[in-house]
């Protein structure tokens, strides 16, 4: 079995930046990723990373303990490996600038962002949770400071994005444009193997992941839409099966392996959507694209879209193609 780093330098060609630097970026991912696996392993026998810290972050939701932990551990370890200029966290209000620590000037290219902890409600319940990150070359040049525009970039010019998910096995799924693989932490070694390779969308899947609870908050074109999954039509085929984990991670990490949609609409009170744009969504999409399906935010492709802020939202549905044009059609169609 390949390990991941042994998988990157096999794979090199595949990357058009320098595979040193690629490889000392994984390094921080791994090393963070690692120390939040053993933190959720042993979560509940302390309540010192259980329940809420009892702090409202900038997305105006409760901070769990665990939140600021995997925030922190994540800044931390990639201070420390000189490698990225800017992280942007769906904790923290502002960018952070990480200085070079050798000449005490931002000369590293790599500008990451990150959603620490995705689903984190799921913390107390032993559900799965996870990371998401997402990672492009600075636009400025590195006589000057980076700046808000360094971050405020469209999903297609992503170099590298992945998540890790915590569940029954920790394993880290990435992509920097040539396929998606994953890979799973053997804990005795502490060594991330290559269990997953070229991940696909399975073009028969039946699964659809939305918070039904939402229903009467939904636009008609969606409720058509799961109508047509329930159905059971004239030649005796079975409906769509519902499966929701309430984790972006969690949900896509299932359907991507076992085929289904994930869809996360505007509803009535929430007309731009929820999930965040640069953090989640971003990410997502081009893993989804990498994984042979859709990404749209109901009308347009999401990693075409311009953000205008840090924590922009928007609507989200991504899955294999078929069933995501399916769904848009709908959507067209009643709206």
């Amino acid at each position: 079995m390949y390990t991941l780093g042994e998988f990157i330098i096999k794979n090199r060609h595949h990357f058009s930046y320098s595979v040193e630097s690629l490889l000392r970026l994984f390094s921080c991912i791994k090393l963070a990723s690692k120390a939040i696996h053993k933190e959720v392993n042993k979560a509940g026998l302390t309540e010192e990373l259980i329940g809420s810290s009892g702090i409202i972050n900038i997305q105006g939701e409760t901070q769990q303990k665990l939140d600021c932990f995997a925030h922190n551990v994540f800044i931390q370890s990639f201070k420390s490996r000189n490698v990225v200029c800017g992280i942007a966290s769906e904790e923290s209000k502002n960018f952070i600038v990480i200085e070079n620590k050798q000449e005490n000037i931002v000369k590293n290219q790599y500008i990451v962002l990150i959603d620490p902890l995705d689903g984190s409600s799921n913390i107390d319940v032993n559900v799965s949770i996870g990371t998401i990150f997402s990672v492009y070359i600075r636009k400025s040049s590195i006589q000057e400071s980076i700046t808000i525009n360094d971050f405020l970039r469209k999903g297609s010019e992503q170099i590298l994005a992945g998540y890790i998910i915590y569940g029954s096995s920790t394993i880290l799924v990435y992509s920097t444009g040539s396929g998606v693989h994953g890979f799973t932490l053997d804990p005795s070694f502490g060594t991330f193997y290559l269990s997953h390779p070229n991940l696909r969308f399975p073009k028969n899947g039946k699964m659809y992941s939305i918070n039904e609870g939402n229903y009467a908050k939904f636009s008609k074109g969606i409720k058509k839409f799961l109508r047509f999954c329930q159905n059971i039509d004239k030649k005796k085929i079975q409906p769509y099966t519902a499966r929701y984990i309430g984790s972006l991670v969690g949900d896509f990490h299932r359907n991507m392996i076992q085929g289904g949609i994930y869809i996360y609409p505007k509803t009535a009170f929430s007309p731009k959507g929820k999930l965040r744009l640069l953090y989640e969504c971003n990410p997502i999409a081009f893993l989804t694209e990498q994984a042979g399906g859709r990404a749209i935010d109901g009308k347009n492709r999401i990693l075409d879209i311009q953000p205008k802020e840090l924590h922009q939202r928007t609507p989200f549905i991504c899955g294999p193609t078929e069933i995501v044009s399916k769904l848009e059609e709908f959507i067209v169609n009643y709206e």
